[in-house]
């Protein structure tokens, strides 16, 4: 039996029975434990279930179309989200044109950034308005304001950022996905930030390990169109298909 055939199998009886043990899955396939195992670690890495100890589990969701408010999105990870913050911070440059996308986590990176000369293009409201407080020259886009995430949106957005050539841009997530890339829940995000990912000489998308095999409603770029800071990497495979930076 093929491995394709071993996945549909597996996805199967996992699906219906929420969860399965190695051995009750390698007697229903008619074959060893050990082939069992490597095809639940690959199933794991694709998303498309959730390995446990002894088996394998349903994901429950495998899109996740809903999103929380900025203030409980601070709430949440907030220590990874300093470290990865600071290191972005860190690779701005005074003679940089930065895009900073509206997010808590590129929200964060503003109290360290120490780059003066450069120049600052944000959706975030709330990120224009911490870039003035530390003297930066800042530009906001056109656009309608989306309260929830506090972000400005809509075709005015994405044709200002259309006149920028970035030297760096940095981007939230809500998913990384080997085979769906990054995505958010919502269209208008998403076509800012795939604006301004096409607009920069190079892109970072700021994102805590949670976010690995995770996708949600609109893809808006490919793994490889941009680097990737983290806490940590879940799985080495993420390594070939673009740069990543663990930080401390």
């Amino acid at each position: 039996m093929m491995f394709e055939e071993r996945a549909a199998k597996i996805l199967e009886i996992v699906n219906s029975r929420h969860t399965a043990g190695i051995g009750e899955l390698a007697a229903a396939l008619g074959t060893s434990e050990s082939t069992v195992r490597r095809d639940v670690i690959e199933l794991d890495r694709r998303g498309q279930l959730r390995r446990v100890h002894g088996g394998a589990a349903r994901v429950s969701n495998p899109v996740v179309t809903g999103e929380y408010d900025v203030q409980t999105k601070s709430g949440i990870h907030a220590d990874l989200k300093l470290k990865i913050a600071k290191y972005a911070a860190g690779t701005i440059h005074s003679d940089d044109l930065v895009f900073i996308d509206a997010g808590t986590t590129t929200l964060t990176m503003i109290p360290y950034i120490d780059a003066p000369g450069a120049v600052f293009v944000t959706n975030g409201f709330s990120h224009a308005k911490a870039l003035t407080q530390r003297g930066y020259a800042v530009y906001i886009t056109a656009g309608r304001l989306k309260l929830t995430t506090e972000a400005i949106v809509g075709d005015s957005a994405v044709r200002s950022i259309e006149r920028y050539n970035f030297t760096k841009s940095f981007m939230g997530t809500n998913g990384i996905d080997e085979k769906r890339g990054f995505s958010t829940p919502d269209i208008d995000e998403a076509l800012i930030k795939e604006a301004a990912i096409r607009r920069a000489y190079v892109s970072y998308v700021l994102a805590d390990s949670s976010k690995f095999r995770r996708v949600s409603s609109v893809t808006f770029a490919e793994i490889s169109s941009a680097c990737i800071i983290t806490d940590n990497i879940p799985d080495e495979h993420y390594k070939k298909l673009t740069v990543i930076k663990a930080v401390d």
